[in-house]
């Protein structure tokens, strides 16, 4: 292969004589190189089964079945105390304490110490600890009739703080709320301050009751709140602590031609083509015929494949499949935008592609390939390629 300087005269240009033997064309050797490249720079998901032949048992239209275990009404209806409710003092309570013609001794507004005990005036201290405002009321009238012929005692609670929940993650107002009477799972989130709108609008499945140290009842609160199925409308105990996992927690996974890749809060009722267009739509450069669900079961996950140009074309919604907690989607490029994508890196001052060689010349891909290659500058002039190469001669 030859070149000579171009008859314009522009200093460092030149151009390529064309003829002797063994020469190679340039576009042949870049397109050659460029299909090597395109080999290897985009990822090509192997489906694990055929959606025309195989039963697809994980992938549904429907809402997907939840891993998670809840407990049944039968077992909920098993941890609920059968004993008659009965409210029993302890730190924090404040009460009142009534002696009938006995002002020296009545007094309001006693609170509860951290170790249970309260203090009268003319008894001293007394263990209150898990007592019934009754067994207080006789504790202390037994003390009293040492002093007093049949006193008549009353015990009053003003501020009720014994019979509380803890109620943690995704709620409106976390922290402790405190029960005037018997206390269940609703009246706990009410107390809290309901949930926020952000948990409204997400996949709210689910919360957990944690009832001493081995005890974890999972309620399904889609189920509870949405089906209005009271039976899962669980007691609580003292002391119990509830915790509603927060939405981050639910994430699928979008990735490959979108508008915006990344991480997308899994909402209820999300499919794949909701979650294709929070994350932007398809970019021009998407292959919609080869949409991938990559989804896990255990070490190794299941790959399916989805037409979404037939589902939008014709509105054939079978695979627009429901989505489940950490599912991948990926869109997958097309040929030309592996093409595009392979030059743009080997050419980065690249912008516009156009598969003409007198266009190459013109938009200088061929001088950069010269360039990078054989280290020579300067252009081809496709015009005056006849008259060189008969000069030549």
């Amino acid at each position: 292969m030859m070149y000579d300087k171009h008859p314009s005269g522009i200093p460092g240009c030149r151009r390529f004589r064309r003829g002797g033997v063994g020469s190679v064309s340039p576009f042949a050797v870049f397109a050659g190189m460029l299909c090597l490249l395109c080999s290897c720079t985009t990822i090509a998901p192997m489906e694990t089964r055929l959606p025309e032949t195989a039963p697809q048992k994980e992938f549904k239209v429907d809402l997907p079945g939840k891993v998670q275990e809840y407990a049944s009404p039968e077992r909920i209806d098993a941890l609920t105390p059968r004993e008659s409710f009965q409210y029993r003092l302890g730190p924090g309570d404040i009460v009142s304490v009534n002696v009938w013609h006995r002002p020296e001794i009545s007094q309001d507004n006693i609170m509860v110490s951290p170790d249970g005990h309260i203090v009268i005036p003319r008894i001293g201290s007394i263990n209150v600890m898990n007592r019934t405002q009754t067994e207080v009321q006789g504790l202390i009238r037994t003390r009293l009739e040492v002093l007093y012929v049949k006193p008549e005692v009353t015990v009053r609670v003003q501020e009720f703080h014994n019979n509380k929940a803890f109620v943690l993650g995704r709620v409106s107002k976390p922290g402790v709320v405190d029960f005037p009477g018997k206390g269940t799972l609703l009246e706990a989130l009410a107390l809290a301050g309901g949930l926020p709108d952000q948990a409204k609008e997400s996949s709210l499945t689910k919360c957990a009751i944690i009832r001493g140290n081995d005890t974890v009842i999972w309620v399904n609160l889609q189920d509870l709140l949405n089906n209005g199925n009271m039976a899962l409308n669980a007691r609580i105990q003292n002391n119990d602590i509830i915790y509603i996992p927060e939405a981050a927690d639910e994430l699928v996974y979008v990735m490959g031609e979108v508008a915006s890749p990344g991480a997308i809060q899994l909402k209820n009722g999300m499919n794949v083509l909701k979650a294709i267009m929070l994350a932007g739509g398809m970019s021009k450069h998407a292959d919609a015929e080869k949409v991938f669900i990559i989804r896990q079961q255990n070490l190794k996950g299941d790959v399916i494949r989805i037409d979404l140009k037939n589902m939008l074309e014709h509105g054939v919604f079978s695979q627009n499949f429901a989505l489940m907690s950490n599912d991948i989607i990926y869109i997958s490029p097309s040929g030309m935008a592996s093409f595009n994508y392979t030059l743009e890196k080997f050419l980065p001052t690249l912008s516009v592609l156009s598969l003409g060689t007198s266009s190459l010349e013109t938009f200088g891909v061929m001088q950069e390939l010269r360039k990078k290659i054989w280290g020579q500058e300067g252009f081809v002039n496709s015009t005056s390629s006849s008259t060189s190469n008969s000069s030549s001669k």
